[in-house]
C-alpha cells in the first residue's frame, strides 16, 4: 500500500469527526509523495526530519510540518510496528507567536488601489472588494471567501458568517462598506453574469475565488503598494488587516475614553472568538496600544479588589 493511500486514509479518518485539515492535507500528500518516490514505505524520523527542515528558508515557525507528520506517524504506527514517531520536543516550534503587521490607513488605501491596477477586471474588482470587506470587518480571509451571494444581505447590511468550527454569526456592516460590496456585485454580474460559483466573489472564470490565489496576488499588491517589511518580521500578510481592525478598534475606544472592558466581549463576538480572553492578545499588537491600556492601571501601590477574579 502507497504511503499516499495511507494518508488519504488517514484524512478520511479525521475528517469524519469533523476536522477539516486542508493545509495538513497538502502537506500530508508532499510528505508521502516524497516516501513513495523514494520507495519508502514507513515513517523514519530521519525522513519526517529531513522534509520539515528541507527549506533553506525554514525557521521555527515553519517547523509545523513535524507536527502534521507526528499526528499521521502516531496512526500509522498502530498498523505498521516499524513506523517511528518523531518526538514531541524535536524542532519543537517557539511558543511567541510573531507579532502582526498592523496597516495604517494609508497603506490600506494604497492595497485597495494597487488591486484597481490588476490588468484583468474581474481579479482587480474582486481584490478591491476583499481587501476594503476585511479591513472594514476584521473578518478571516477565509469567512470572507466563503461567503455565497445569499449571505450578503446588504439592503439589511448584515453578513451571515460562517466560522469557525462551522459557527455562524451576523456581522453588521456600515452603510459604506454595504455600498461597496453592492458596487462590486453590480460590476461582478456585469463582468460574469453566468458565474460557475454562488460565491460572493469570484474569479475571471466565475469560481469561488481561493485562499492561496488571494495570498499569492496581494504578497504582489504589498510591495506595488510600497509596503515593506521591517526587519526581523514576517511579510506583511492578508489576515494582518484582521489585526488592523482589531487594533483600530481597541485604540480609538481608549482613546475615546471608553469602558473597553466592558465593550470587549462585543468586538469579541464581532471577530467570532470563542470568548474574550482569545481577542487580549491583540493588546500586544502595537505600543501605543499598549500605552493607552498601561494608562488605565491604578498607580503602583494602589491595590484595587476584583473578589478573586480576574481584572
Amino acid at each position: 500500500m502507497s504511503m499516499q493511500t495511507r494518508v488519504d486514509d488517514y484524512l478520511a479518518m479525521r475528517r469524519s469527526l469533523g476536522f477539516k485539515l486542508h493545509g495538513d492535507g497538502r502537506m500530508l500528500a508532499g510528505f508521502a509523495a516524497r516516501l513513495d518516490d523514494a520507495g519508502q514505505a514507513s515513517i523514519t524520523i530521519s525522513a519526517a526530519l529531513a522534509w520539515a527542515t528541507e527549506s533553506q528558508q525554514a525557521a521555527p515557525a515553519h517547523w509545523r510540518r513535524l507536527s502534521v507528520v507526528r499526528g499521521f506517524a502516531r496512526y500509522l504506527a498502530t498498523l505498521d510496528p516499524a513506523c517511528q514517531i518523531p518526538p514531541a520536543d524535536l524542532l519543537a516550534a517557539p511558543s511567541r507567536r510573531p507579532p502582526p503587521y498592523i496597516y495604517s490607513a494609508e497603506e490600506i488605501a494604497a492595497l485597495i488601489h494597487a488591486a484597481g491596477t490588476i490588468g484583468a477586471p474581474m481579479p482587480s474588482a474582486t481584490l478591491q472588494a476583499l481587501i476594503s470587506l476585511i479591513a472594514a470587518t476584521g473578518l478571516r480571509a477565509g469567512e470572507a471567501l466563503a461567503l455565497d451571494r445569499g449571505d450578503a444581505g446588504l439592503d439589511a447590511a448584515v453578513l451571515t458568517v460562517t466560522g469557525k468550527n462551522d459557527q455562524t454569526r451576523l456581522v453588521p456592516l456600515h452603510p459604506t462598506t454595504a455600498s461597496m460590496l453592492a458596487r462590486y456585485a453590480a460590476r461582478r454580474d456585469r463582468l460574469c453574469p453566468h458565474p460557475a460559483s454562488p460565491a460572493l466573489f469570484i474569479t475571471s472564470t466565475g469560481q469561488r475565488a481561493r485562499q492561496r490565489g488571494v495570498a499569492e496576488t496581494f504578497a504582489r499588491l504589498v510591495v506595488l503598494a510600497g509596503i515593506t517589511t521591517p526587519p526581523g518580521r514576517r511579510r506583511p500578510r492578508v489576515h494582518d488587516l484582521r489585526h488592523t481592525f482589531a487594533v483600530t478598534t481597541l485604540t480609538q475606544w481608549y482613546r475615546d475614553g471608553a469602558d473597553v472592558q466592558a465593550k470587549l466581549p462585543v468586538l469579541s463576538a464581532y471577530l467570532g472568538h470563542s470568548c474574550p480572553e482569545a481577542t487580549y492578545w491583540y493588546f500586544q499588537a502595537t505600543p501605543e496600544l499598549l500605552a493607552l491600556a498601561a494608562g488605565r492601571l491604578p498607580p503602583p501601590g494602589e491595590h484595587h479588589d476584583t473578589g478573586g477574579r480576574p481584572s
